[in-house]
């Protein structure tokens, strides 16, 4: 009766609980599967009393009202990872991107704490504790630092085990409102996307652990483990492909070094298939992205693979993933902690893979030099293994000179030339060995 009364007399209406948010504060708001509707439409009805209030989120797939043109002088966006909806205002400039590690944005909650913070949760146990449900990642700093909490509590929230949980005694006000969660569309892997799996999937051996993420190449990668044995998980996403390998014992983490039989994971996004298949399952460890990207940490995973994405990769191994020459996409996410804490990792496997063209044929994406502006988002001191859909390299330890050779073989074979004579004028570059690796390469020779 008392954590009862505790709950019942911190309800409020939406409308009731935004009026604590005022002109020049700064708002979090729950990302991912977290995102709380009901408690950011309400902040937008109170577009007309506010000015300059800053909202910062991780990723969101679903709607922002207040990122809206219109709202352009009350709500300023400040984003630690760009979803696709937050691209136009970003570009415009009526939103900004911070570059920083996935790892590293809990550190931004002690440094300079929310006025506010706006997030979800379940409805609270028999005990006073509700789950943060499988959108952990940053928030429980934020939420415990800001100096207002404010919960949506929404009984399609799973509950999590891990450190997802906070204390009713730590959420100044709760707003009762059930809806379904946000969703991550699926799509099926083109074969591009499956040909590049065909050449990671041998890195994840019987017993491996293993990092990735979502999207069409890891999908194709994922579809690809199905005879292996004792795998194990220690990733900062994870989606509903990675379902199969659990029901058909693929996926045991039994033989992990770290969390052993406990699939470790930051938060997950996917579809109610996934939110009801973590709802209360112990298989799944969720924890702080503070905590699952730690390099540090991931190095204690003996032969972890991790596999991350790349826009472009340049003829010395730089990767940039964040942007498009000067024009932001994405962020950096968690690949420099995965990529660096995999190589430091005992037999660990760090990868990048993209496709070797884009914009149907027309571009390649192994290039001489980063596109103007393009930003360096993983050195190339830290590149180990990269992938297309015509091979798969080992830079690592390799010199500039070997890099480039290795990089042009599995380039689209209509821009070997190009990159070719882009590197005739460097010293370090020797064209007919180049040439003869590549024809090595496209008949078969083991790399």
């Amino acid at each position: 009766m008392p954590l009862h009364s505790e709950y019942s007399g911190k309800l409020k209406t939406a409308e009731e609980a935004l009026r604590q948010v005022q002109s020049g504060m700064r708002v979090f708001v729950h990302a991912s599967s977290g995102y709380p509707y009901a408690l950011v439409d309400a902040l937008a009805g109170r577009s007309a009393q506010l000015r300059n209030v800053e909202i910062c989120h991780l990723l969101t797939y679903n709607h922002l009202p207040t990122s809206e043109a219109q709202y352009a002088s009350s709500f300023r966006h400040t984003c630690w990872f760009i979803g696709g909806h937050m691209r136009e205002p970003v570009a415009e400039g009526r939103a900004d991107y911070v570059p920083i590690h996935l790892g590293q944005v809990e550190q931004l909650a002690a440094r300079r704490p929310m006025d506010v913070a706006l997030i979800q949760v379940s409805p609270p146990d028999e005990h006073g504790f509700v789950s943060l449900g499988a959108a952990v990642e940053v928030t429980a700093a934020f939420a415990r630092s800001a100096r207002h909490l404010i919960a949506q509590v929404n009984s399609c929230t799973p509950w999590t085990c891990g450190e997802s949980q906070l204390h009713i005694s730590e959420i100044d006000v709760f707003v009762e409102h059930a809806q379904p969660l946000a969703e991550f569309s699926l799509h099926e892997p083109t074969e591009t996307e499956r040909m590049i799996a065909r050449h990671i999937a041998p890195l994840i051996e019987d017993g491996a652990t293993f990092q990735i993420g979502i999207g069409g190449v890891p999908d194709a990668v994922l579809s690809q483990l199905m005879d292996r044995r004792d795998l194990g998980v220690h990733t900062e996403i994870v989606s509903n492909s990675m379902i199969p390998l659990i029901e058909a014992g693929v996926v045991t983490c039994a033989r992990k070094t770290l969390h052993p039989r406990k699939l470790v994971v930051g938060f997950g996004l996917g579809t109610r298939r996934l939110y009801e298949y973590v709802d209360r399952n112990p298989f799944f460890e969720f924890r702080p992205n503070s905590y699952v990207n730690d390099p540090c940490v991931i190095a204690q995973n003996d032969g972890i693979v991790a596999i991350n994405s790349a826009l472009q990769v340049d003829l010395t191994g730089q990767v940039c993933s964040d942007s498009f020459g000067q024009h932001f996409y994405s962020g950096f996410g968690g690949q420099v902690d995965f990529i660096r804490g995999a190589g430091r990792a005992k037999q660990g496997r760090p990868v990048i893979a993209l496709p070797a063209t884009a914009k149907n044929g027309t571009i390649s994406r192994i290039v001489p030099m980063l596109e103007n502006g393009g930003g360096v988002v993983t050195s190339r001191a830290d590149v180990h293994y990269v992938a297309t859909e015509f091979g798969l390299v080992d830079l690592f330890g390799k010199t500039v000179r070997e890099r480039a050779q290795l990089l042009i073989s599995i380039a689209h074979p209509s821009f070997r030339e190009e990159l070719f004579e882009h590197c005739v004028g460097a010293r370090w570059f020797q064209r007919n060995q180049a040439a003869a690796l590549a024809q090595g390469i496209a008949a078969g020779v083991s790399r």
